[in-house]
């Protein structure tokens, strides 16, 4: 009742705000107020692929331009959620994952992304490709709810929609060069654009990215994750007649890192023999396995850790006028690989480690026709085909001076060995989609969309046990010592090709072939020229498919997650266009979600949530608070309101020392009853609020100064994938600020992050076989940056 009171509460704070700003509309300024302001810049997306005014577009948007990026400092992905609520990013020991209002997919490479991410209209889903940095971009989008029509490759969440800067005729350029010194970090961009000829122009734009890390790994006597990226694109833009313009952009992008930003962060005892892991190592010989437990930017860990990744994309997008109709063909190909060693036991001690190795290609091509816009009716329909193959490949290593067998002697025969995995998925699937508005007069509008989905997916796993010397992964002779094979079956629960023990073996082929249907309704009303309101009711679709990461054969065949989404909003341009106050209510249904948790040994097993329902509120606008001779001030705020709950999912997997009481999963372990409870990355609030303050001067050849000011907050949050209540983490607030000079062409600037010095977990998981093999509760996370200061030098050139 305490519960619902708050809501009730909550809901009817967020309608009043929402009427008052809408009174706000029509009552008449006073005398000191009459004089009109500038008003606040429009806001074009494409989120309905053509394009819009943002306050006009009938779904929860958030939407930073160029300038937002630069002066916010967003880098990649996992810089935006301190910009926008309801969004959530962050990296694990084996995967990356993105969440919008609670929703999103955990640690599996058998798992395509619930948020989707579209790069200049090509989906980018697997995990990997979230690492990318930023290059030259003009706008992200963040599209909340399912966005099945337009956005619909599995976008059941959620859709990031960026756009590349496209090349000009004017000649161009832009430079830009940061540098943080406390973690020998420095960012150089660089950008031309022109015309070749007449009707040829071209854009090329470059970065390069080095860190020396901010963890300090004591074993190694080094700081971490040490980084090196670089990321080149050249776009070239043909124009031979008003109707048609062609557009092909191709990019290599390459982000290296040695290192993790990982360290144990718990080491709670056996309960029986009150010894904790670090004890156990310094029995073995290794007293600084595991020297220091606290959260304060120190590791141990004597692997040498890092990751390899290089993306490739070659796009060519074709539009064409036809009769005033805009024919679109977007053809691409992305491609990617990364190598990864992983020091996966996240202790300076030699018990296991793992490398990776995973490559992907995706041809994908779209047609696409949208009408004229019409005082009656316009239209956008199309056909979409994609087709990927992945392949997958892992071993986890026992080396040869492994404590496992000191710890253990009957473990002996695994020392030197490894359990190697092979995943491979070719997917193919084509959708048909149409969206129509019907203008049944000047203020009312009624939407209605559908997708068609087809997609069929061919999948293979298998585990063998090999000798690890002189061995590369997939490679090595099949162990000789048969009792190796069932030690990793029995001890550490790998069923595998050559454990007697598993007479099955491990050994899997499988496919699927499903279909989706899914519909949308949406209504928008003008209550006048600047107050806009709008319902929509739309369904989501994400495929099944074959989980690449489980160590058992019973983990293998996921099903499609469907969600049903029902979303109220309102949208306002007010006091003459100086303040935006824009509010969001939805309740969205998931049946099967896909969820993946760690297995308590070494493994990860992927399962379906029966029934998950999200709902909440979310408000944001903006606020241009003052232009006069003394400046510009101009506010942003955003708040977000999430209720999470597990309407029905009994087979969640247990978290180490947790009572079982669900239902039977993979291997007849008995599970845990996660019903009732709220899923990881699920905050009930999160905000931000920016200033944005710009006048002129005349200072030492400067003509402007700037000053921006950042707050995020966030309520507590359970930051466990299997939702260790000892991991439900504090709430905090982070704050960002910077000062700029600016002359015509060039600026300099200050700028800090997390000026609070939070100490954030972004993730938190068991050390692996600390409590299968050794009774202990030890954890492991990956933390967040401390604050941070740097310089920022930019120069322009345009003719």
């Amino acid at each position: 009742m305490k519960n619902m009171g708050k809501k009730r509460a909550l809901a009817l704070s967020a309608c009043a705000f929402a009427i008052t700003a809408v009174a706000a509309k029509t009552q008449p300024n006073n005398e000191q107020d009459s004089a009109p302001q500038s008003a606040l810049e429009v806001i074009q997306v494409t989120a309905q692929k053509r394009s819009a005014d943002a306050q006009k577009t009938p779904i929860s948007i958030n939407v930073l331009g160029a300038d937002d990026l630069k002066e916010k400092g967003i880098e990649k992905i996992d810089d935006l959620q301190y910009s926008v609520p309801n969004l959530h990013m962050t990296e694990s020991g084996i995967s990356t994952q993105i969440y919008i209002r609670g929703i999103g997919t955990g640690n599996n490479q058998g798992f395509e992304q619930s948020v989707g991410q579209y790069i200049d209209g090509i989906y980018y889903g697997r995990q990997q490709l979230l690492r990318m940095p930023f290059l030259d971009l003009e706008r992200v989008e963040v599209l909340k709810g399912p966005q099945s029509i337009l956005f619909g490759k599995n976008s059941v969440a959620g859709a990031l929609n960026l756009s590349s800067a496209k090349p000009t005729q004017d000649f161009t350029a832009h430079f830009d060069a940061s540098y943080q010194p406390e973690f020998g970090a420095t960012e150089i961009n660089g950008m031309v654009s022109g015309g070749l000829t007449e009707i040829l122009s071209a854009r090329f734009a470059v970065r390069d990215y080095q860190e020396e890390g901010y963890i300090d790994n004591t074993t190694k006597q080094r700081d971490e994750t040490e980084r090196d990226e670089q990321a080149y694109r050249l776009s070239l833009l043909w124009e031979p007649t008003d109707d048609l313009n062609v557009l092909l952009k191709v990019e290599h992008d390459e982000f290296n890192g040695e290192g993790r930003q990982i360290e144990i962060v718990q080491d709670d005892p056996n309960l029986e023999t009150g010894l904790r892991y670090a004890q156990y190592l310094g029995l073995f010989g290794y007293p600084d396995g595991v020297a220091d437990s606290e959260l304060n930017y120190v590791r141990q860990a004597d692997d040498d850790e890092f990751s390899h990744n290089e993306v490739d994309n070659v796009t060519l997008t074709a539009n064409y006028m036809l009769n005033d109709y805009t024919l679109t063909s977007i053809t691409s190909l992305v491609s990617y690989e990364f190598t990864e060693e992983c020091d996966c036991d996240y202790v300076a001690a030699p018990v296991f480690n793992v490398d990776i190795n995973e490559s992907y290609d995706q041809f994908s091509q779209e047609f696409r026709i949208v009408s004229p816009l019409s005082e009656t009716f316009d239209w956008i329909g199309g056909f979409y085909f994609q087709q990927s193959e992945t392949d997958f490949d892992d071993r986890i290593k026992v080396p040869l001076n492994s404590i496992l067998p000191l710890a253990n002697t009957a473990l002996a025969p695994i020392a030197d060995t490894s359990a190697g995995r092979n995943y491979t998925l070719d997917s193919t699937m084509w959708s048909a989609f149409f969206q129509g508005n019907y203008h049944i007069n000047d203020d009312l509008t009624l939407t209605v969309g559908a997708r068609y989905t087809d997609e069929k997916k061919d999948a293979h796993r298998e585990i063998n046990i090999r000798e690890l010397a002189g061995s590369t992964i997939g490679g090595g002779d099949i162990v000789a010592d048969p009792m190796a094979a069932i030690l990793y079956n029995v001890g550490f629960a790998i069923q595998n090709e050559q454990s007697t023990l598993s007479p099955q073996g491990h050994n899997l082929t499988d496919s699927r072939d499903e279909t989706a249907f899914t519909p949308l309704v949406s209504v928008q009303y003008k209550l006048d020229e600047d107050v806009m309101t709008y319902a929509s009711a739309t369904t989501g679709f994400k495929a099944g498919g074959f989980d690449a990461r489980a160590n058992n054969i019973d983990s293998w065949e996921f099903e499609e997650e469907e969600a049903t989404s029902f979303e109220w909003g309102i949208k306002s341009a007010l006091l003459e266009n100086t303040l935006e106050v824009n509010l969001a209510v939805y309740r969205t249904n998931y049946d099967n979600l896909q969820i993946s948790q760690f297995d308590g040994t070494l493994g990860f097993n992927v399962g379906n949530a029966k029934e998950t329902v999200v709902q909440g509120m979310e408000i944001d606008g903006r606020w241009l608070v003052m232009d006069t001779d003394a400046g510009t001030l101009t506010m942003n705020y955003a708040v977000a309101y999430l209720d999470h709950e597990f309407k029905d999912f009994k087979n969640g997997n247990c978290y180490n020392r947790q009572e079982p009481d669900g239902d039977i999963g993979p291997g007849g372990v008995q599970l845990c009853d996660f019903t009732g409870k709220s899923g990881q990355y699920t905050p009930k609030f999160t905000g931000n609020l920016g200033f944005d303050y710009f006048r002129s001067i005349s200072f030492w050849g400067f003509e402007y100064f700037r000053a921006n000011l950042g707050f995020y907050h966030t309520s507590k949050q359970n930051v466990h994938p299997n939702l260790d209540p000892l991991y439900t983490i504090d709430g905090y607030t982070k704050v960002d600020a910077r000062i700029a000079l600016e002359a015509e062409s060039w600026s300099i600037a200050l700028f800090g992050k997390n000026l609070t010095d939070e100490k954030v977990l972004t993730y938190a998981g068991n050390a692996p076989l600390s409590g299968s093999s050794f009774g202990t509760n030890t954890f492991y996370g990956f933390v967040d940056r401390p604050v941070t200061i740097g310089i920022q030098f930019q120069y322009d050139f345009a003719e």
